[in-house]
């Protein structure tokens, strides 16, 4: 994976670059000390993570992280903090991980083995810009179209993927999967992520339960009561 350091204390940074030195797999692209210096590294690089800080001055590393959060394909976010404090606000923005300073190297292996199940170089797309989603069907690896997509359920350690073809079971998580996708995913239950584009109705039945109708599958899902109103409020339902 290619990874961005973004902490405004040079030896903080130099503690998580010497880190990452012992895994050959994973190279630090770029540090930055400042949310500014960030995006703009963001964008000129393109790196497949993001760890953070959270106390920085101006712009703190959650409110980063929910911008970061906004843009078409985000890097994964990993924070990175001495204020264990912050943990509940930081899940605003979705992060795949969260350490706490100093870091060990251990710490840190279980991180990046938890981004490296979905980042941008597991993804691919088509001459049309479309996402493609990998998965594994006996000894092979295939692909598939996010737009082909029905929903993502959780499925025990794994989530399961229900498409045009059929389902599979992926790797990675449904909190990932919403990071990486916010624009075209929407939860609507703690264990189940829609496409958008796919939905066709909310339903409400008269015991007061809600469920979201998809085109091209008869399968109703039920809509949590504490998912509902952003349900609503995403999908411009009154």
């Amino acid at each position: 994976m290619r990874i961005l350091i973004v902490d405004d204390e040079p030896l903080a940074r130099s503690r998580l670059k010497r880190l990452l030195g012992q895994f050959s797999e994973h190279q630090c692209v770029a540090e930055a000390e400042n949310a500014s210096e960030a995006i703009e590294q963001i964008h000129k690089l393109q790196p497949d993570l993001v760890l953070l800080d959270i106390a920085m001055p101006g712009q703190d590393g959650i409110s980063l992280g929910c911008q970061i959060r906004q843009l078409p394909v985000p890097p994964a976010v990993v924070f990175v903090t001495a204020h264990p404090q912050h943990a509940l606000d930081a899940y605003q923005a979705s992060p795949a991980d969260y350490l706490l300073k100093p870091v060990s190297a251990d710490g840190l292996a279980l991180a990046l083995k938890k981004v490296g199940a979905l980042t941008r170089a597991h993804l691919d797309k088509t001459s049309n810009n479309e996402v493609l989603i990998s998965y594994q069907l006996g000894n092979q690896q295939r692909q598939t179209k996010l737009s082909d997509v029905y929903y993502f359920c959780a499925d025990q350690k794994y989530t399961r993927m229900v498409f045009a073809k059929g389902s599979a079971l992926l790797d990675f998580s449904l909190t990932q999967l919403e990071q990486h996708y916010p624009q075209m995913l929407l939860r609507i239950h703690r264990n189940c992520l829609i496409n958008r584009a796919r939905f066709r109705s909310l339903l409400t039945l008269p015991g007061g339960s809600h469920y979201i109708v998809l085109d091209g599958i008869d399968e109703k899902l039920e809509v949590s009561r504490r998912a509902l109103p952003a349900v609503k409020q995403q999908l411009a339902l009154d």
